[in-house]
């Protein structure tokens, strides 16, 4: 069974950094693009970022662009999500993701696997 395990969620204040990481398991991760989701309460998730399958093709939101960097480690099989000058409307469950298609992967419906999510919380 394919899994997505989020880790590195936490309290930091505005204007702080964090990194999330995703642990990826029973997949063939170098085959999928991967990225990250987010919802914060009361409101649909929303695309944040996505790396394609190479490590080198990116995908950001506007929201994120210029503050957060995704990056993967195939031999590793882990993506990673470093977050900076964060705001407090960044504050959100945090989703790992997998899609088969790198154009599709920005898109609710083009995830084919989700992590369970981790909280991040930041703080004005």
């Amino acid at each position: 069974q394919v899994q997505l395990v989020e880790s590195g969620g936490g309290f930091v204040q505005a204007g702080g950094s964090l990194t999330l990481s995703c642990a990826i398991s029973q997949l063939t991760a170098h085959t999928y693009a991967m990225g990250w989701f987010r919802q914060a309460p009361g409101t649909e998730r929303e695309f944040v970022a996505a790396v394609d399958w190479l490590g080198s093709g990116t995908n950001y939101a506007d929201s994120v662009k210029g503050r957060f960097v995704v990056s993967r480690d195939n031999t590793k099989k882990t993506v990673d999500l470093q977050m900076n000058s964060l705001k407090a409307e960044d504050t959100a469950t945090y989703y790992c993701v997998a899609s088969s298609r790198m154009g599709k992967i920005a898109n609710v419906g083009g995830v084919d696997y989700w992590g369970k999510g981790t909280l991040v919380t930041v703080s004005s």
